[in-house]
């Protein structure tokens, strides 16, 4: 039975797992005002709100790894019998966490296994690796049982995630934004997954900023606006565009910008360009004033493109700016051609995450504050500039970056990526994990630089918004450029198409 096929139980059970009247303050500042929430074996139940709503620290709660001020978690309708992540596990409330909880340095099957190895005297590695050969095969996942998680890209590290977390045998499993760095295939896959716990009776809390998929999936769903629950409703009672006006507060108007008017001249062209050994032969140009989006799935080189531009990754090709040929062989060279990259992975290589907003605005671009000496006064003054342009709300100014909500944590990013003023920016994945709200802001931040004679290149896994943003759309497949849209042909239809390789069209550049 197929996810929006599932209906919700007719005499609901009573919960397993539910949060009475808690509140959390972070030193004097209150995060939750008095929520009371709940999971019910065999049901989905979504949590949704903005960036910075309390969703994340809900979850924490409820897994243990933080304790409210006030109120009282239940487990069977006592007293919560853990303090500690580990201790609710043990108790069998599992967490798959946004923010990865692997162990970069180990393989897949180590990190599956932490803590819970097989064996007495001895390990038994091969008992846990075809543990874990089952738990990925379950997941249609040919991740390799052996590789180091470093080496693993970002969609094949959520599904670790989510085989180890079903290692656990859960009797409640939290999942927070689970789908966010998936493809469409991974995810069909994860909510076969969801169907099958829930037919088992496990509860399971979801949090996603893809409201199709909280349609698709949720028994019920809780709106959370600043620290306090603002709507319940059960299936079918609210529909996408009631949850967005819940979770803002407001209607939410078309939150994509007006069609901007013809670009200007040629920023870039690249000839021939070749990553090794994903993308090959690929040949594009990009105007002043014009946002080109990059469409393709997870593994069509579209990344390995991005970072072979900007030096990130050894490339051939020729690249021309401003009709001249120029040599680009690291980020620094980049920078010189006036290029920025906008990393998609922004916890693990965009932000330092235990530094403060200061230290991660101006570290790329630190002399521009002084030589020898840096200016702190010069670089707060920056961060002032930042908060006011971009709309960065944090507590405290001090505070680290690591405890921002994921879209201030992406507003910083782009604050910080622009900061050495570029006349070329490519941001890969620029609303991954973002609210609808936030999005808007990133949409209309992304057409200002278009309009301020800026050329933009949008990386993204999102049909909506490589639609709703591009002037012109390039579409990857295998390592190359399948074909490309300008105009009334930019349409759904026409990008998937090209994707799956079913349309004669190819590139015309």
């Amino acid at each position: 039975m197929s996810a929006a096929d599932t209906s919700p139980v007719n005499a609901s059970p009573g919960p397993v797992l539910e949060l009475v009247d808690v509140r959390k303050s972070f030193g004097p500042i209150e995060v939750l005002h008095g929520v009371d929430f709940a999971l019910r074996p065999g049901e989905v139940h979504a949590l949704i709100g903005e960036n910075g709503a309390g969703k994340s620290t809900i979850m924490k709660i409820l897994g243990g790894f933080l304790a409210p001020s006030s109120g009282e978690v239940r487990l069977d309708g006592r007293p919560a019998p853990y303090a500690s992540g580990a201790q609710a596990e043990a108790a069998g409330v599992v967490v798959i966490h946004q923010e990865f909880n692997l162990a970069p340095d180990l393989t897949v099957t180590e990190n599956v296994w932490l803590g819970r190895e097989l064996g007495r005297v001895f390990l038994d590695h091969r008992a846990m690796r075809e543990g874990t050969r089952k738990l990925l095969d379950e997941l249609d996942s040919r991740i390799d049982p052996d590789a180091r998680i470093r080496d693993l890209p970002v969609s094949d590290r959520q599904m670790v995630e989510i085989a180890k977390a079903l290692s656990r045998n859960a009797r409640v499993l939290i999942m927070d934004e689970p789908s966010a760095v998936l493809t469409h295939r991974e995810v069909e896959v994860l909510f076969r997954q969801i169907d099958r716990l829930r037919a088992q009776g496990v509860a399971l809390l979801y949090t996603s900023h893809r409201l199709e998929e909280v349609t698709r999936l949720a028994d019920r769903v809780t709106v959370l606006r600043d620290g306090a629950v603002v709507r319940r409703a059960m299936r079918g009672e609210l529909t996408e565009d009631g949850m967005a006006t819940a979770m803002v507060g407001r209607d939410l108007e078309d939150i994509y910008p007006a069609r901007r008017h013809e670009a200007g001249e040629l920023a870039l062209e690249v000839r021939s360009f070749s990553v090794p050994p994903l993308v090959h032969g690929v040949s594009f140009t990009l105007r002043r004033g014009e946002v080109l989006g990059i469409s393709g799935l997870v593994g069509s080189g579209r990344t390995e493109l991005a970072e072979g531009l900007v030096g990130l990754r050894a490339a051939s090709g020729e690249i021309r700016r401003n009709g001249a040929p120029v040599r680009i062989a690291s980020v620094r060279e980049a920078a010189a051609q006036g290029m920025a990259y906008l990393t998609e992975d922004r916890k693990e290589r965009g932000l330092l995450l235990d530094k403060n907003l200061r230290e991660n605005l101006t570290l790329s671009t630190l002399p521009r504050f002084g030589s020898p000496f840096i200016s702190a006064a010069r670089e707060e003054a920056a961060l002032t500039r930042a908060i006011g342009d971009f709309d960065i709300r944090a507590p405290r100014r001090d505070m680290a970056v690591g405890n921002l909500s994921g879209g201030n944590q992406q507003k910083l990013l782009l604050a910080k990526t622009l900061l050495s003023d570029p006349e070329i920016v490519i941001i890969d994945e620029p609303t991954r994990g973002i609210d609808v709200g936030t999005r808007s802001q990133i949409y209309a931040f992304i057409d200002r630089l278009a309009r301020e004679g800026r050329s933009v290149i949008v990386i993204s896994s999102d049909m909506p918004e490589i639609l709703g943003l591009s002037d012109r759309v390039l579409v990857m497949r295998q390592g190359a450029i399948a074909g490309e849209l300008a105009g009334e042909r930019i349409s759904e239809t026409d990008v998937v198409r090209l994707v799956m390789g079913t349309s004669e069209e190819r590139a015309d550049v």
